[in-house]
């Protein structure tokens, strides 16, 4: 059968993936020019045995077929004129995406993690599809692991649990009745649904399609920006210092998040490296509710408010008395239901600086959420995407180093990204830990909480130039997390 173009988008449970790159994800695609701005989302999963062979192949064929971008890979347009295009790779090969391992030494949760560390250092082969799957045998107590690791261009941390949820299942043996009810073909020999099949297209038919991508994506900001014009205007009619206040307002927030910063708060922190640490801890989800609860404030408040106290005393141990640090945190944009959401980035960088001689942990916690509230409602968090196409616009060259001045000088940073409530299980094994390791960003530490089956899994990856001395890191972090949880 002949192939024949892919449509401009494929829906899979309200997820729309399209054929084009949004302009945040074009960004996170080229500013890897720079490798400190390397952005490779980890995420560690324990298992309480190895999953069932079959059962996995057939699992993993079932994901390839309704997330079509784990098939797809980049191809830059050569003439510029519009981002980066997700096609199908005609030479996808699943034995380079799943391998096989084995973990040295005594197989303890700290071994899987050391062998989890350079791959998350290493940079993807661009020219396939931006994903690795380990399967790690060999850990203590006939345990198994799982290291997956994805491009941050594809997906944020929320978009990355929608994408790899037809990876698990509910029950044990849920993957049993599943495979009864249709025939396993072997994983190796998948060939993708006909819609996907993607024949590249002619440079004048390719020059075509960018062309009118660019005025699709042009007359819609047009379009908006009209309509906020116009919204405007009636608005000023009525109002014309309130409303000459908030352009101002907006101007103003636009500035503050593009802004460059020379270095660093932190003293300690202004080295920087390609190296990578990770560590984890785990944090009881009830106890965070009930802490939430007490000081009238949120989990989010709970968790930057446990981790500001736990950097606090990591740089009072190390004689360095400081009143602030400088955080990025990505706050999520996608609507509660989620329908039709776009694949991809749907998350804006708040950048802000947080207190850190707050000693009172019910007070800090208070202050630092009213603090992430009003970032949530900065007027320039609604316009990333124009910004990111602005910035897009310079050039990959200027591109990168605008994008580095403003993320180098983060001292840390937080995410917060909401699991299941309940266990799930890989082809009849259950996994019993899922640990998030989130890129650098630019940052010495990055502390990401991933809420699973009743526990805040934190995951810490930290430069080791910034921070020699990990272990001391991890105690003071736990500290903190003990301080603010006391409260209730």
């Amino acid at each position: 059968m002949p192939k024949r173009s892919a449509p401009k988008k494929h829906a899979h449970r309200d997820v729309i993936y399209t054929d084009w790159m949004s302009n945040t994800d074009a960004l996170m695609w080229h500013i890897e020019r720079d490798p400190m701005l390397r952005s490779t989302v980890l995420s560690v999963w324990l298992l309480d045995r190895a999953p069932d062979r079959s059962g996995f192949a057939a699992t993993i064929e079932r994901t390839l077929h309704h997330v079509p971008r784990l098939r797809q890979h980049v191809v830059e347009d050569p003439l510029g004129v519009a981002p980066p295009r997700w096609e199908s790779d005609p030479h996808f090969d699943l034995s380079y995406h799943v391998r096989h391992v084995r973990v040295p030494g005594a197989g303890t949760v700290r071994d899987l993690l050391d062998l989890a560390t350079p791959v998350a250092m290493q940079a993807f082969d661009k020219d396939r599809p931006l994903w690795e799957l380990y399967c790690v045998e060999g850990l203590e107590a006939e345990r198994f692991g799982i290291i997956l690791k994805i491009h941050h261009a594809m997906t944020d941390g929320v978009g990355m649990v929608r994408m790899t949820e037809g990876l698990v299942e509910r029950s044990r043996d849920h993957h049993h009745r599943t495979e009864s009810s249709r025939s396993t073909r072997s994983a190796k020999s998948l060939a993708p649904p006909e819609a996907w099949t993607y024949e590249p297209p002619g440079e004048i038919a390719h020059l075509g399609e960018a062309v009118r991508h660019r005025l699709d994506t042009t007359l819609e900001r047009a379009r908006r920006a009209a309509a906020a014009l116009g919204r405007g205007i009636t608005h000023f009619a009525g109002h014309p210092i309130a409303s000459a206040g908030e352009v101002a307002d907006t101007l103003e927030s636009v500035a503050q998040l593009v802004r460059p910063v020379s270095e660093p708060i932190s003293p300690l922190w202004r080295a920087r490296s390609l190296g990578a640490q990770l560590d984890v801890l785990d944090v009881p989800f009830d106890d965070m509710k009930r802490a939430a609860q007490a000081a009238d404030g949120t989990l989010n408040d709970v968790f930057v408010a446990a981790v500001a106290g736990g950097l606090a005393r990591y740089h009072r141990t190390r004689h360095h008395d400081i009143a602030a640090l400088r955080m990025t945190m990505p706050i999520n944009i996608r609507s509660h239901d989620d329908k039709g959401a776009v694949a991809g980035n749907q998350f804006v960088p708040a950048r802000f600086s947080v207190p850190m001689d707050i000693t009172d942990p019910r007070q800090r916690l208070q202050a630092i959420g009213a603090l992430v509230r009003n970032q949530r409602n900065e007027p320039a968090l609604g316009w990333t995407e124009e910004i990111t196409a602005a910035i897009n616009l310079l050039g990959e060259a200027a591109a990168t180093r605008v994008t580095g001045a403003m993320m180098k000088a983060v001292d840390f940073v937080t995410s917060n990204v909401p699991g299941p409530p309940f266990s799930v299980y890989l082809s009849g094994a259950r996994i019993e830990r899922m640990f998030p390791f989130a890129p650098p960003a630019g940052a010495a530490v990055n502390i990401t909480l991933f809420s699973y089956d009743g526990l805040a899994q934190i995951g810490v990856r930290s430069d080791p130039a910034s921070v020699p001395d990990l272990s001391r890191l991890m105690d003071d972090l736990r500290a903190g997390f003990d301080e603010v949880l006391a409260i209730g």
